[in-house]
């Protein structure tokens, strides 16, 4: 983890209120594994005062560039919405414990299921696994079709399926309803999204092996103001720092 200056490459807005954000800088070396985050500061003042966290959703370091993409719904990420080609923005990171790609084993199947702004990690993930030669399938849940973002970047790694709650484009219904309509199959199931989409994933699949990379405000990002701790399966009066021991989780290890 360091602190640096990143030089913004591009931010474009790419769905209904959802931006891809390309920041340049020495940083990017450091980052490694899928999932892992940033803690940004969106502003020169005082306000707001704390720092956002946002998912890399893809790492080139040829170029030097990670992606990030967020959704602009509060005060921090409209001002990030604002930053312009050549703006530099304050970054703490890389942060976080990603998923680990070297525990998977080449040729066997990947389910990879995303929710929302959950998604964007997701695909840094299917880009490392499928060039180890595990074959990825992608469930993608939105609320509208306005909301659907990256579905032709998925399509290109592997089969990809699209689910909104409206019915507006792809199937209607919810991500467990894809899994059950097309009775898709793997070895392994990695999923980021909201909290209900999780513990349904969770409790699904209770046999099964399962990765959650999990959504929670954050104060510090670095485990040290305790804002995002979740209680553990083994004990309620136990607890992990969502951004610091995560945020991605084997499914028997937190209690959703």
């Amino acid at each position: 983890m360091r602190k640096e200056l990143l030089t913004v490459g591009s931010n474009e807005c790419i769905a209904d209120n959802i931006y891809k954000l390309i920041l340049e800088g020495d940083m990017v070396q450091d980052f490694k594994k899928p999932g892992q985050f940033v803690h940004l500061k969106v502003s020169e003042s005082m306000t707001p005062l704390l720092r956002r966290p946002i998912s890399v959703a893809e790492i080139n370091h040829d170029q030097s560039e990670v992606t990030l993409i967020f959704r602009k719904e509060g005060e921090g990420t409209s001002l990030l919405a604002e930053k312009k080609r050549g703006d530099q923005v304050d970054v703490l990171g890389p942060l976080g414990n990603g998923f680990d790609v070297e525990n998977f084993t080449e040729g066997k199947k990947a389910l990879i299921i995303g929710g929302g702004v959950g998604v964007p990690p997701l695909y840094e993930l299917s880009k490392q696994l499928t060039s180890k030669g595990i074959l990825a399938t992608h469930v993608l849940g939105f609320q509208s079709a306005k909301d659907v973002f990256f579905e032709r970047q998925f399509k290109e790694l592997g089969e990809t399926f699209v689910a909104t709650v409206d019915g507006t484009h792809g199937i209607q219904g919810f991500v467990t309803d894809v899994i059950d309509k097309e009775q898709l199959d793997f070895d392994y199931l990695l999923a980021c999204g909201p909290t209900p989409m999780l513990r349904a994933l969770k409790m699904k699949y209770p046999d099964r092996e399962v990765y959650l990379s999990m959504e929670e405000r954050m104060g510090c990002g670095i485990g040290a103001c305790f804002a995002c701790v979740c209680h553990t399966d083994q004990s309620e009066k136990t607890y992990v720092k969502v951004c610091l021991d995560g945020p991605v989780f084997k499914a028997e290890e937190v209690l959703l």
